[in-house]
């Protein structure tokens, strides 16, 4: 079997990178399904028409299948270096994994509601929603590489200082937006 951990962990990555371009995308189809609700008729059904039609593409074609088969591989490779369990990093890991899991079933939350027309939240709120699958994806990645549940103060700290960055880059688009409605 540990002739495999390579493959196991190509097909996990892959699909922990198409897992994570869904969830990157689904929020912003949110935010323009949301934005596209508040136009007049016919724009706003034939825009919201088009959008739940690839939400629902991405949703269940690609980023379910992608979360699936992540978490089978990645079980897959626990299965296969159980070693890695009793490794402290490896445990920060997978909370933000669970942390990720909750993420997602919101997401599916939100887009079994857009489904229905029930626009629930604000296109400003989707903006920064859209943000907490970076922190995560970022966190996830440094504690792999670095294999280390590093010094928790630089890590709360560097993860405090993109979420920061990640504001103030909505807050500017937003100002951006507010001057040109067009851009």
């Amino acid at each position: 079997m540990f002739e495999y951990y390579n493959y196991i962990k190509a097909l996990h990555l892959i699909f922990m990178v198409t897992w994570f371009a869904g969830l990157f995308y689904i929020p912003r189809l949110f935010i323009y399904h949301i934005e596209a609700s508040k136009k007049p008729t016919p724009e706003k059904e034939i825009l919201t028409g088009q959008l739940k039609l690839m939400t629902k593409r991405l949703w269940n074609i690609i980023t379910w299948p992608s979360a699936i088969l992540c978490i089978i591989f990645g079980i897959w490779l626990l299965v296969v270096q159980p070693i890695w369990l009793q490794e402290p990093w490896m445990h920060v890991k997978l909370a933000f994994v669970v942390l990720l899991i909750i993420y997602h079933l919101k997401c599916h939350q939100i887009y079994k509601q857009l489904q229905r027309d029930a626009v629930n939240y604000t296109s400003r709120f989707m903006r920064i929603w859209n943000e907490g699958a970076t922190l995560i994806l970022f966190a996830v990645v440094f504690l792999v590489i670095l294999k280390s549940a590093f010094n928790w103060i630089f890590g709360v700290v560097g993860i405090i200082m993109l979420g920061i960055l990640l504001m103030l880059g909505i807050r500017l688009y937003r100002r951006i937006q507010d001057k040109n409605p067009n851009a």
